[in-house]
């Protein structure tokens, strides 16, 4: 559920860091953290009910020049999602259906265009497992847990937790031992260039909708000594009806004014090199991939 999106705010900061260092020896299972983990949450039953989730909300970026980005995050069964941002009149668009996806977003012509998500992209969409994460439900969806130790978090003792998926990819989440909500959840990235990095991502601000905790702020970039980039939600709604053709291919219009070409005579031929379009206003190509929903953007 926080994949996407952890779908997702996939992009403000990307951030390499190192495992924490235990700090004492645990006491549970992971078993047992994770039983621990699914009733603080709200209880397996309660989220195997919600069918669809919508957030709608902004992203904080102090430092940008667009400090506020709107965005609008969508998610159905069993692994759909659709997430929007815009600024100053441009929309992204990421929108993956289960087992493929597209990145609907303007061209330097002022066009919009379709990109297939890549590779990398696509194993992310695919770990990302929904509505309610890798955790609640995780044997039925091919997932180990085992227990890596006990790190102290932010001030907070926590429990470290590796996620291994069918993909092989592995995570890592920290569990509060006091609360036993998830309070940071690590995972790899890959850019286009093949650079491996690790993005960190912190969940804030539980809130309680229908018998379920929500983390209503998901801040990213905390501890790269800039300030940190916070995906805050301001309205959830529960089983909203969306249809799944919000979750297939976008459809672009035909450009106007387009020029026609006389086929009886060979044209030569020249190899066109599309500019890069552009990324919303004070994102870099770089840290856009820490946005949950985003993720890994080339």
């Amino acid at each position: 559920m926080r994949r996407i999106a952890v779908w997702v705010l996939a992009s403000c900061l990307s951030a390499a860091a190192a495992a924490d260092v235990p700090v004492v020896a645990p006491e549970l299972t992971a078993a047992q953290i994770v039983e621990k983990n699914v009733a603080a949450r709200g209880g397996l039953e309660a989220w195997r009910k919600i069918q669809s989730m919508v957030w709608v909300g902004h992203i904080e970026r102090p430092n940008s020049g667009v400090p506020s980005l709107p965005y609008v995050l969508e998610q159905k069964r069993p692994n759909k999602t659709r997430f929007e941002i815009k600024a100053r009149n441009q929309t992204w668009v990421r929108i993956y259906d289960g087992a493929r996806g597209w990145k609907l977003r303007p061209a330097r012509n002022g066009m919009p265009e379709v990109v297939p998500y890549t590779t990398v992209e696509l194993l992310s969409a695919q770990n990302g497992q929904g509505i309610d994460g890798p955790l609640m439900d995780h044997q039925a969806k091919g997932i180990a847990v085992t227990l890596e130790g006990v790190d102290d978090v932010e001030g907070n003792k926590a429990y470290r937790l590796n996620v291994k998926f069918p993909s092989g990819a592995s995570n890592h989440v920290w569990i509060d031992a006091q609360t036993f909500l998830e309070i940071k959840y690590d995972r790899q990235s890959r850019n286009a260039i093949g650079q491996t990095g690790t993005v960190s991502v912190y969940y804030r601000d539980y809130r309680t909708m229908e018998g379920l905790q929500i983390p209503f702020t998901i801040e990213s970039g905390v501890g790269t000594g800039k300030v940190a980039d916070k995906m805050m939600i301001d309205k959830i709604l529960l089983n909203p009806p969306l249809e799944d053709q919000m979750f297939a291919k976008p459809n672009v219009p035909w450009k106007r004014n387009a020029v026609s070409i006389d086929t009886t005579t060979p044209q030569p031929v020249r190899r066109v090199v599309k500019p890069a379009p552009p990324l919303p206003p004070g994102i870099s190509r770089s840290n856009f991939r820490s946005i949950p929903g985003f993720r890994d953007v080339e």
